[in-house]
């Protein structure tokens, strides 16, 4: 363990609870100090529980939320009262620029000569024209920090297009879980349990998860391959999703919102996993327990988890029909699917877990406090 008392300061606009492992982790790794600076969600926003931090510390944020969708801006009220508190080495701040707070906070960093370290998904063009305001002010806004921290090599190569130099871009896989502690779970090689796929899905259920392309392609299958599917979680589009499956394909089962050890035997049932739309987090669980994935493009982080090896990206703008050759040539050999989900195992295990993540991290905090020193 790192014993080094340094002080580390981590802004979020909110804490979802998936986020609670990695940064009681990263606190572990810097025995204990670290801040996690943190506010309410707007009141239409689908984040599920937020996160109670047991190593970290939690320090509230006055969230206030202006506009919506395109034109959303956020400021929190509170963030130089608690940089003034903790007084962070470091701070990670996220690299939005629809955060207003984030230019005080930066400021009040640098006039101390303390890094700052941006964390985003990247900074894809918003506009088809070579230069636009927008693209000049995230520009501007990007090269305040001094490292950045992205998902993805995508989000990488964005923000160097910025201007950032890449000796100070650095990818962490996005982590949701730790590495296996359980060994790769038993399945039949040449054959489904009763003859039929169990084809699994974990999430909530909103529209912006196209479940309705899962249930078109399924129908369209010849007969005889035609799996079942198991939806696992619950959320504002549940109804629509049971009334569509009933009419479209009725072998889906809905089992609710399960989590943790009631969820592991679902997984270790399941003979692969599939995600039609956007989002994602239970994808690296899933291939945890040792199953092949089938996901739909999104913001290029999937890529990282998603491989030839290991399973199938669908393309945003395809339609049912693409899924329904992919889910056909994957049911069609069970032998297959077991070495894919025997990559997807290998891959959280020595690659994409929370260790790493972590470790990365680390490696920035030191490379940007020994440049201050």
């Amino acid at each position: 363990m790192n014993m080094n008392p340094l002080r580390i300061g981590i802004q979020q606009r909110v804490l979802p609870a998936y986020r609670a492992d990695f940064f009681d982790l990263l606190a572990e790794t810097y025995n204990g100090s670290v801040s996690v600076f943190s506010g309410e969600t707007r009141q239409d926003e689908a984040l599920g529980e937020l996160a109670k931090l047991k190593i970290a510390e939690q320090y509230e944020a006055d969230n206030l939320h202006f506009f919506q969708k395109n034109a959303y801006l956020c400021y929190q009220r509170g963030i130089l009262k608690w940089l003034k508190t903790w007084d962070p080495n470091v701070l990670i701040m996220e690299a939005n620029p629809r955060y207003l707070s984030a230019l005080p906070a930066i400021s009040w960093m640098h006039s101390r000569k303390r890094p700052v370290i941006g964390w985003g998904l990247g900074a894809p063009k918003q506009s088809a024209s070579k230069f636009t305001f927008a693209d000049t002010f995230r520009r501007t806004f990007v090269n305040q920090f001094d490292y950045l921290i992205t998902y993805s090599e995508q989000g990488k190569m964005e923000y160097q297009t910025l201007g950032t130099s890449p000796s100070r871009v650095f990818v962490a896989s996005n982590s949701v879980a730790r590495k296996p502690m359980y060994p790769l779970p038993s399945r039949t090689a040449d054959h489904f349990k009763d003859g039929k796929a169990i084809i699994l899905f974990v999430g909530r259920l909103q529209a912006r998860k196209k479940l309705e392309t899962l249930f078109q392609a399924c129908a369209a299958l010849p007969e005889e391959i035609q799996p079942k599917i198991w939806i696992v979680g619950d959320g504002p589009e549940r109804e629509y999703f049971e009334v569509l499956a009933a009419a479209m394909y009725p072998d889906v089962t809905f089992l609710g919102a399960l989590f943790g050890i009631d969820l592991e035997p679902i997984y270790k049932q399941a003979d692969l996993f599939v995600l039609p739309g956007t989002g994602g987090l239970a994808v690296q669980q899933a291939m945890s327990f040792g199953l092949p994935v089938i996901v739909g493009e999104a913001d290029g982080t999937q890529s990282v988890l998603v491989r030839e090896e290991n399973g199938w990206i669908i393309p945003a703008d395809a339609d049912y029909t693409a899924f329904t050759q992919i889910l056909e040539k994957a049911l069609r050999s069970p032998e297959l699917l077991r070495q894919m989900g025997q990559a997807s195992f290998s891959i959280v295990s020595e690659e994409v877990n929370l260790e790493h993540m972590v470790s990365v991290f680390q490696n920035v905090i030191t490379n940007a406090l020994g440049e201050t020193k």
